[in-house]
């Protein structure tokens, strides 16, 4: 009786060495170690757009996104610290952001810090610490800002008391701070001038020697009243300098082309018959394609106060004409207010329209028909630069 049950034992024991033996040899061989690698960045489009967010809910943690308006595609991000400045070297190929970090998150020591990315590989190349004093306030381009050859970078200080820095990005360096008498921001124009704009309406212009120190400071005539109207900080790059809108809808451009500001006579988005009822809003309160002389407003009807509450229409005018040429509704188009706007320089322009549900909707900028819309592109998209 208990030879057959160790006869049958052995034959499973010899069965299952055979099957693992079977199983060791049939193993495929380990799998290579993994090593992370950076993907760079295809070539640059005109279509693509950096989208600011803010991060309004978790303020510590802002980014920059990077997003194709061809393929819809996020590309990348950059991650930007506490209420940070953002803006792109005038080349195109550096990011260059002005944050805040705490030792605890959201306490402890501050380190202000101005961080350089490339943008072909989106990886951090450099940084320079700043004095703990750089201006945390809305979205601007006037917040930190190249001299146009990319010599100097200006960055705007409140203590509350106004400066500014000035930086030599190719070595790393703060060269100096200039004191603006109680005018804020930098506006850069040319290779060696700033200027920042005062509570009376005017600009102060400081020139600057090659190595970042002051020579000259001049003070031009007001151009606009801040107790009437007040203008919006958010200045739209045009052919010879800015674009300034003011709460009631006038436009003043600025000519910084010269060797003083030069201001042209303003003129109204709105007819006689729209006053008081339509005017612009938003934090990024316009968009100009600089060869067509085309400027697109995000508009809404209220009074006196709604200033940040974002277009329900976008506007489109002829610069050289001021007159309106389109009206594009944005409920129409499923979408929610605008908050900022941005248009391509090429000759198949596209503009982007981000609104306060976070969608960063692409139109044809020409037609305005509706191409797409990116659904929650950040949180608080408050400001776009075009490349």
């Amino acid at each position: 009786m208990g030879c057959p049950m160790r006869s049958a034992s052995l034959r499973s024991a010899v069965t299952l060495c055979l099957t693992l033996s079977v199983l060791a040899h049939a193993a495929p061989p380990p799998l290579p170690a993994e090593h992370l690698t950076v993907q760079p960045l295809p070539p640059r489009s005109p279509h693509w757009v950096y989208v600011f967010d803010e991060a309004f809910a978790n303020e510590i943690d802002a980014r920059v996104h990077l997003f194709d308006g061809d393929s819809y595609r996020r590309l990348g991000q950059i991650d930007a610290g506490f209420t940070p400045s953002f803006n792109l070297s005038p080349d195109g190929a550096t990011t260059v952001v002005a944050t805040t970090y705490f030792a605890r998150g959201s306490r402890g020591t501050r380190t202000d810090v101005v961080e350089f990315t490339d943008n072909i590989t989106l990886a951090t190349t450099g940084e320079i610490v700043l004095p703990t004093k750089r201006a945390e306030t809305a979205p601007s381009l006037f917040n930190i800002a190249y001299s146009a050859d990319g010599h100097f970078l200006y960055v705007a200080y409140v203590t509350p008391a106004a400066s500014f820095g000035v930086l030599d990005p190719a070595h790393g360096r703060v060269l100096g701070e200039i004191d603006t008498a109680g005018c804020v921001l930098v506006i850069p124009w040319g290779p060696n001038r700033v200027s920042s704009i005062c509570e009376s309406g005017r600009l102060l212009t400081v020139t600057l020697d090659a190595q970042g120190r002051e020579t000259a400071r001049a003070l031009s005539e007001p151009f606009f009243d801040p107790d009437r109207d007040p203008v919006f900080v958010q200045g739209i790059p045009t052919t010879r300098g800015y674009a300034f809108l003011s709460f009631l809808g006038e436009v003043h451009e600025v000519d910084l082309s010269g060797t003083q500001p030069a201001f042209a006579q303003p003129w109204s988005l709105v007819s006689p018959a729209e006053q008081g009822q339509w005017r612009p809003g938003a934090d990024q309160v316009g968009a100009v394609h600089r060869a067509l002389g085309r400027l697109y407003v995000p508009m809404h009807q209220g009074g006196e106060g709604t200033h940040k509450d974002g277009g329900t229409e976008i506007w489109v005018f002829d610069m050289a004409g001021h007159r309106r040429l389109a009206r594009w509704s944005m409920p129409a188009a499923g979408l929610s207010r605008v908050l900022a706007v941005q248009v391509s320089q090429d000759p198949a322009p596209i503009l982007f329209a981000a609104t306060n549900a976070a969608d960063v909707a692409v139109f044809d900028a020409l037609s305005g028909k509706l191409r797409h819309v990116e659904k929650h592109l950040g949180q608080t998209p408050w400001m776009m630069l075009n490349p």
